[in-house]
C-alpha cells in the first residue's frame, strides 16, 4: 500500500500546524506556503500528492490557448492535489469552476493556487476544494500562461517537487517532502495523539509550564 493510500483514512485527524512541527524536528523548516492562500471555504482540508504547474505573465495570447495548463489538468491521477503558481502575477485568474470540474472527473482531489481564482460561487457549490491567493473575473487569456507542469516550482521559500505530499486546512498549507513523508506522517498522527493528552490536561487546571515539562508538547 502507498502512502497516500495509508494515511488518506487518517486525514481528518492531522492539521497543519502537527505537520509543521514534525517537518521542522526533522530539520525541513521551509514546509509551509504563504499565508495568502486561503481555502475558498474555511472547512475543507485537502490531502494529497502534488501536481505542479508553473504559469508566467504574457502580453498577448499564445498561438494555443490555454495549452500547458489543459495539458497539466489531462494528465492528473487519482489523489492528485494541483500545487500551480503564477510566479507573482495576480492581475487575473488561473483558475476557475472549469478546470476543477475536469481535475475531478481525473481523479484529483483539489487545487492550491498561489494566483486567483473565478467562479467561486459555482466551485464552492461543487465542493471541490480550491485554494487560492484571491479572486478576480478576468480571464487569463492573454494575461497569464502556463509555462510548464510536472516540474519543480518555488512558492514563497517552499520548493515543491511533482510526488512530494500536500496537507492544507484553515490555517494554512504545508508541503511534505516525498523522502521525508514516511518518517513524518506517522510522527504527525503521534503528536496529535500526544496534544489530545496534553489538552486534557490543561482542561483539568494544571499548570501550563507542569504540563509542558511533562510532555514536550504545546
Amino acid at each position: 500500500m502507498d502512502l497516500l493510500a495509508r494515511y488518506l483514512p487518517h486525514q481528518e485527524r492531522l492539521f497543519s500546524g502537527v505537520l509543521a512541527d514534525v517537518l521542522d524536528g526533522l530539520g525541513h523548516r521551509q514546509s509551509a506556503l504563504p499565508g495568502r492562500i486561503r481555502p475558498l471555504r474555511n472547512e475543507w482540508r485537502l490531502f494529497g500528492r502534488v501536481a505542479t504547474l508553473s504559469a508566467v505573465t504574457v502580453a498577448a495570447e499564445p498561438a494555443k490557448l490555454y495549452d500547458v495548463e489543459l495539458a497539466c489538468v489531462d494528465s492528473l491521477k487519482p489523489g492528485d492535489v494541483l500545487v500551480a503558481t503564477t510566479n507573482g502575477d495576480f492581475g487575473s485568474a488561473l483558475w476557475g469552476e472549469l478546470l476543477s470540474t475536469s481535475s475531478r472527473a481525473h481523479g484529483a482531489v483539489g487545487a492550491v493556487i498561489d494566483g486567483l481564482t473565478r467562479d467561486a460561487a459555482r466551485i464552492l457549490d461543487m465542493d471541490f476544494p480550491v485554494f487560492a491567493a484571491g479572486f478576480s473575473p478576468l480571464d487569463s487569456k492573454g494575461r497569464l500562461d502556463g509555462y510548464q507542469y510536472a516540474q519543480p516550482i518555488r512558492i514563497g521559500d517552499c520548493l515543491i517537487h511533482p510526488g512530494d505530499f500536500v496537507f492544507a486546512d484553515i490555517d494554512g498549507i504545508v508541503i511534505i517532502p516525498a523522502g521525508l513523508a514516511s518518517e513524518a506522517l506517522p510522527r504527525a498522527l503521534e503528536k496529535v495523539s500526544g496534544e489530545n493528552t496534553v489538552r486534557d490536561e490543561l482542561a483539568k487546571g494544571r499548570s501550563a509550564r507542569e504540563v509542558f515539562d511533562q510532555y514536550g508538547i504545546l
